[in-house]
């Protein structure tokens, strides 16, 4: 049990905090072998679909949160198609869930591009953590010869893919917060009805709580900001389906066509306020600047994406909300990286310790951003 009372938050991760603080005491972790995900594979299949074998399994670069497996799934008919294993390590950069995981993805089919769900194993009785199986998707998440770097931060992707991608890049995201929630099948979300607050308590508390639990050192700023963030917390006008981590480096793009192939990690998904995506969205650590211009994602700069966002949807982006959503993205990248990632690493319960040790390196980025934007003060 979580030695830290848990603050209001939506019921379904409030229920991850519950028994998170067990895994904590739990020994190192180590990668798994392609052998025992092999051998996994075979005996959930054995189950799921009799006489289908699986092979020519492994493992998928990137992810400092899931391991993630490749593999091709051969049916007794002759149909081979590839899938993607998506497996919870012991504890991961952010704190999510594969049941809910698995239900946004079924949810936005056919509305926007995104890898299609196919089995699950909530419980780890076959792959030992709770993991999830979907269709494979093609495409690259950053242009060839961007180097080595981790997808998403600071990638650029120049003319012609700009031009290509901005437009669906866009789309998606409209489409998205266009679903009608209360018509979808997702019985791990909750939606914050109770009062116009409690779309922003909910979000906030579910990171303060991380904080609480894994903070490595006491930080002013961190508490600062905090206690900002507590004390101006907007009213949510319209609740809508959020992505959570929607930019550059997670989607799949075909990089000859210029198409967005599926968009990625909707582990962070959540019913709240549409502006809480958009604050995302528009985080420097995510874009590039070129001669003093800020591009969000390398597709937008910040007003020409509000004012887009405003004239399809046709929402009125309100300036003090966004504004609370850009000091609230940053605060939340700094518990990310240097709350949990920082912490999971020290315990070794991850099988990217040497990256989230690395993604560590970048809060000092954060914490400038929080300092700027709090003394940039709120607009009128």
């Amino acid at each position: 049990m979580s030695m830290t009372p848990i603050l209001e938050m939506e019921p379904a991760l409030r229920d991850l905090f519950a028994v998170r603080g067990a895994r904590r005491a739990a020994p190192s972790y180590s990668a798994r072998k392609t052998e025992e995900i092999s051998s996994a594979l075979r005996r959930f299949f054995a189950t799921r679909m009799p006489g289908a074998t699986p092979e020519n399994v492994s493992r998928m670069g990137g992810g400092a949160s899931k391991e993630q497996f490749v593999f091709t799934l051969n049916e007794r008919s002759g149909v081979a198609n590839r899938f993607v294993l998506r497996m919870d390590p012991l504890e991961a950069i952010t704190e999510t869930d594969r049941n809910r995981e698995f239900q946004v993805l079924a949810a936005v089919q056919g509305v926007v591009p995104a890898p299609k769900p196919r089995w699950m194993d909530a419980d780890g009785e076959f792959f030992g953590r709770p993991a999830a199986i979907m269709e494979f998707v093609g495409g690259v998440t950053k242009p060839t010869g961007a180097g080595v770097k981790v997808s998403g931060l600071g990638t650029w992707l120049g003319e012609p893919l700009r031009s290509k991608l901005r437009k669906p890049f866009l789309d998606n995201l409209v489409a998205l917060h266009a679903l009608d929630w209360r018509s979808l099948d997702l019985p791990r979300f909750s939606a914050p009805t109770a009062d116009p607050k409690q779309a922003a308590r909910w979000s906030l508390n579910y990171w303060r709580q991380l904080w609480r639990e894994d903070a490595l050192e006491p930080l002013p700023i961190m508490t600062h900001a905090e206690q900002w963030l507590i004390d101006n917390m907007p009213d949510c006008r319209e609740l809508v389906l959020t992505h959570g981590d929607y930019r550059t480096g997670n989607y799949l793009f075909d990089e000859a066509a210029g198409t967005i192939e599926a968009m990625l990690d909707w582990e962070l998904a959540r019913i709240g306020d549409f502006h809480e995506d958009l604050g995302w969205v528009l985080m420097q650590v995510f874009g590039t600047f070129d001669n003093g211009m800020f591009r969000a994602s390398d597709l937008y700069e910040r007003e020409e994406f509000i004012e887009a966002y405003e004239a399809v949807t046709g929402r009125k982006v309100h300036r003090k909300t966004l504004h609370y959503y850009d000091v609230f993205s940053s605060w939340k990248c700094y518990v990310i990286v240097n709350g949990t990632g920082m912490s999971v690493a020290r315990a070794q319960h991850n099988h990217q310790d040497i990256l989230l040790t690395f993604l560590g390196a970048t809060g000092a980025m954060f914490l400038a951003d929080i300092c700027r934007l709090l003394k940039q003060g709120v607009p009128a």
